[in-house]
């Protein structure tokens, strides 16, 4: 968070329906562009703005505004000017002048802590006298509010966000219930709320705490892709987390679902307590889709007599189960096509796009990360987006929440959506999907569910499949030659539980190097990605090579193996310039990937195109350019030519070796995945198969046969809580 201060010189702009502004200030003898919610501000104003510098793709460098302050008079004299005015409310000239004789150079002071004592004026009455501390304090309360909370070592950034929800009321909201802090916008650890309770006297086990504890387990829950907990764990988690009684929480959770704070689900004799926007996203998505369940079905035989067409004007022979899920893409409104490696679902999902465009439907096709769009797209030879670029994001807070251009009050134009890797789709995203979609709106759900689940709360594709109501289509036959492959065939072996071939044949796309410490494990994923495979295979060491692995700490972990690789294959020179970051280092020619979604970042395309903005969580690129001076790098993301100025450049990330998680929707030439003291919680089948999925020519596995046999062996997945499923068994949706 930056801050700047300076005159209003001009209003460029302004929206009168939202407040967006576009304003210039001048600052330290240099003309400023602000931009953000403006509109209140003057011309001739003296202003402190609180935010960050980024360069737009048309208009250059701005100031993007998240909150401001208008200068505080600093005399007598200007003080009185100000009253007189008219900025705050019942005081005119006259007025002005009684209250500054009155209180001089207390003036301010007064109206912004004693407003009691502004009644003592005749014609002020101690609810103007509110009024107007109210208004002062909407206008001058950013600099309180940081002040206060950085007695408690808070950065500037926390106070702002916080002013942006409760205005000149932060300091008080704060000091009543510390623990406002551990929510949305600031999402302060609960454990530093605590040592503010605690300056504050706050009980242990007061009634606000308790509920904080609840509000916060259920949150941080939601990393672990629980968009639910049943009633008993949440109660005994909360009393663990905040060593209280556990009827001290069993008595909360009905006061808290009458304030709307918490609502609770009933399945099978079991209460779920919920967040009420996940509960809200649930119900929706188990309505929407029982509503497609219900919409008549297509008739069979134009359907069959559609196939059969196609397969003539193709020249292709459909499988039995291929045939059966283009099938039941045209009789029905909701379908879940799923199936392993080399089982035929682009050739089934071509199929039943080619149906679709015969019978005239608009197809939108989308993915939920930009790697996996761009695969689909080039997979199907038709555009392809994110789910994020098909609703169009309008706005996107620090924890992911995105506001959408299309919703239930501004639908999609099609007749069809297919979705790719619907394993990686999360109840929120899902939800603001179908709230856009016409009710009439076809949903394709293509996705393996061997593969890890979503980031994000919730498990759509798995909900949709046990419910045994949504149509489901699994692809089971390896085609012939995908079944030379032992990555595929590998794959398929570790699904069923069945030990992996690693006969390490010379011919064979499939390898495991044993090696018995990490040391020497580092040792040969290095010589791996920079001798032996571009040696061997021809393959590009930074393009066409990627390390994944299960953890990122840990000598096998990303952050210690991007450091290794980083000196093996870009080595510090004169003539390569770097930005030293607190935990990383940035240098020219670097593997990078891009750490969160940012829909502001600014691109062009060098080789023609239109420029636009946005920059996607996984996007990976080189760096093209580093300017030491101005703290930037420009990144070359396949056809996006990306400038990162240094608000921005802290979302990169080395990306030599990157997790398993990470790599979803990605596929990549070779992979080479370290398989060595793997922590017992990231030892699971689907984690394994995910990573060895991702190979399209080589895969090559490094550590302990027995330790990826391990991971084959161990069915049991991280179970994710959701009510989904019961929820669309649920008639009375």
């Amino acid at each position: 968070m930056e801050t700047i201060r300076g005159t209003v010189e001009n209003i460029v702009y302004q929206n009168e329906l939202n407040g967006y502004s576009v304003i210039e200030i001048s600052s330290e003898g240099e003309l400023v562009t602000a931009v953000g919610s403006l509109a209140e501000l003057k011309a001739g104003e003296e202003v402190v703005l609180h935010g960050t510098y980024t360069t737009h793709a048309s208009f250059g460098v701005q100031f993007k505004t998240e909150a401001y302050e208008v200068n505080m008079p600093e005399t007598v004299s200007a003080v009185r000017k100000y009253l007189a005015s008219g900025a705050l409310p019942y005081i005119g000239k006259a007025m002005a002048s009684k209250i500054v004789d009155k209180f001089g150079e207390n003036t301010l002071e007064i109206i912004a802590t004693r407003p009691e004592k502004l009644a003592e004026i005749k014609g002020i009455t101690l609810d103007k006298a509110h009024n107007i501390q109210t208004e002062f304090k909407r206008l001058f309360g950013v600099r309180e509010a940081i002040n206060y909370l950085a007695n408690y070592d808070l950065p500037a950034t926390t106070a702002v966000a916080m002013f942006r929800v409760y205005g000149p009321d932060t300091v008080t909201v704060v000091n009543e219930n510390p623990y406002a802090l551990c929510g949305e916008p600031a999402h302060v650890q609960f454990e530093k709320a605590d040592a503010i309770a605690a300056e504050l006297s706050l009980e242990h086990d007061s009634r606000v705490r308790v509920r904080a504890g609840i509000l916060y387990v259920l949150r941080h829950n939601l990393q672990n892709g629980h968009s639910c907990l049943p009633r008993a764990a949440m109660i005994n988690t909360v009393a663990d987390f905040i060593r209280v009684e556990p009827q001290f929480i069993e008595s909360e959770i009905d006061p808290m679902t009458q304030d709307n704070d918490l609502r609770i689900a009933y399945f099978n004799e079991k209460e779920y307590i919920f967040l009420p926007e996940y509960y809200r996203a649930e119900q929706n998505i188990a309505a929407h889709i029982r509503f497609l369940l219900k919409m008549p079905q297509g008739d069979v035989k134009h359907a069959d007599k559609l196939i059969t067409m196609l397969e003539t004007t193709q020249g292709i022979k459909y499988a039995p189960l291929q045939r059966q899920a283009i099938m039941s893409a045209l009789q029905n409104y909701a379908l879940v096509l799923t199936g392993g490696p080399g089982t035929g679902k682009t050739t089934t999902v071509n199929g039943m796009l080619a149906a679709f465009e015969q019978n005239g439907d608009r197809v939108a096709l989308t993915a939920p990360t930009g790697r996996a769009a761009k695969r689909l797209s080039e997979l199907t030879a038709r555009k392809a987006t994110t789910i994020h670029r098909l609703l169009e994001t309008t706005h996107m807070s620090e924890n992911g929440a995105a506001s959408f251009v299309h919703n239930e009050k501004n639908k999609l134009k099609c007749d069809v959506v297919v979705i790719d890797e619907m394993s990686m789709v999360d109840t929120l995203l899902f939800d603001s999907l179908l709230a856009a979609l016409k009710p009439a709106c076809k949903i394709i759900m293509v996705g393996d569910e061997d593969q890890l689940p979503s980031v994000g709360a919730g498990n759509i594709l798995g909900s949709m499949m046990t419910s045994g109501l949504v149509p489901t289509v699994r692809l089971t036959e390896i085609f012939r030659q995908a079944a030379e492959s032992r990555i595929v065939s590998n794959a398929h072996r570790i699904v069923s539980g069945e030990e992996v071939d690693i006969s390490n044949e010379p011919d064979s796309d499939f390898f495991l190097l044993e090696r018995d410490d990490q040391a020497r494990c580092v040792d040969l994923v290095c010589d791996l990605v920079s001798r032996r495979l571009p040696a061997s295979y021809g393959f590009d060491a930074r393009d066409d090579i990627q390390v994944l692995t299960p953890t990122k700490i840990g000598p096998l972990g990303t952050v210690s193996l991007n450091e290794a690789l980083q000196q093996r294959l870009n080595p510090p020179a004169d003539d390569k310039p770097q930005i030293n970051l607190r935990d990383r280092i940035l240098r020219l020619g670097d593997k990078v990937m891009q750490k969160k979604n940012n829909y502001d970042i600014p691109f062009t395309r060098p080789n023609g195109g239109e420029d636009g903005a946005g920059a996607f969580n996984g996007d990976i690129g080189v760096i093209v350019e580093v300017d030491k001076k101005a703290g930037s790098v420009t990144v070359l993301c396949e056809d996006r030519l990306i400038l990162y100025t240094p608000d921005f450049v802290r979302q990169l990330e080395p990306a030599y070796a990157v997790t398993i998680h990470k790599s979803q929707g990605s596929e990549y030439p070779a992979i080479v995945m370290p398989l060595l003291d793997v922590p017992p919680k990231l030892c699971y089948r689907n984690l394994l198969y995910t990573g060895v999925t991702r190979a399209r020519k080589l895969c090559v596995l490094c550590g302990h046969a027995r330790e990826a046999m391990q991971m084959v062996y161990n069915v049991k997945r991280n179970k994710r809580f959701s009510c989904l499923a019961n929820f669309l068994r649920d008639s009375k949706l």
